[in-house]
C-alpha cells in the first residue's frame, strides 16, 4: 500500500499494527493475549520468588540507612527544582 491511498471499506479500522495482513484477527488476537498472560504469569512469579531473599537484605540496617540517605537526596532535589522553577 503506497501512502495516500484510503483502506478498503471491508477492512476495520480498530486493526492493531501488530496483526499481519491475512492473518485471522481472532486467532491472532487470541494468541497474542495467551502469550501476555504467559509472560505475566512468568514475570509475577519471578517477583514473588524474589521477596523472600529481597526482605532478608532489606531489613539489614545499613541497607536501610543508605535507602534512606538516597531518598532523602531525591527529596533534596525535588524541593531544589522545585524552588528554583518559576
Amino acid at each position: 500500500m503506497t501512502t495516500g491511498q484510503a483502506l478498503p471499506a471491508s477492512l476495520p479500522q480498530s486493526l492493531p499494527q501488530f496483526i499481519p495482513a491475512g492473518a485471522s484477527v481472532v486467532l491472532f488476537s487470541f494468541l497474542l493475549a495467551v502469550i501476555h498472560v504467559v509472560l505475566g504469569l512468568l514475570w509475577f512469579g519471578v517477583l514473588i520468588a524474589a521477596t523472600v531473599p529481597m526482605a532478608r537484605l532489606l531489613r539489614r540496617l545499613r541497607v536501610i540507612r543508605v535507602m534512606d540517605r538516597i531518598t532523602g537526596v531525591v527529596f533534596i532535589g525535588f524541593a531544589a527544582k522545585l524552588a528554583l522553577s518559576r
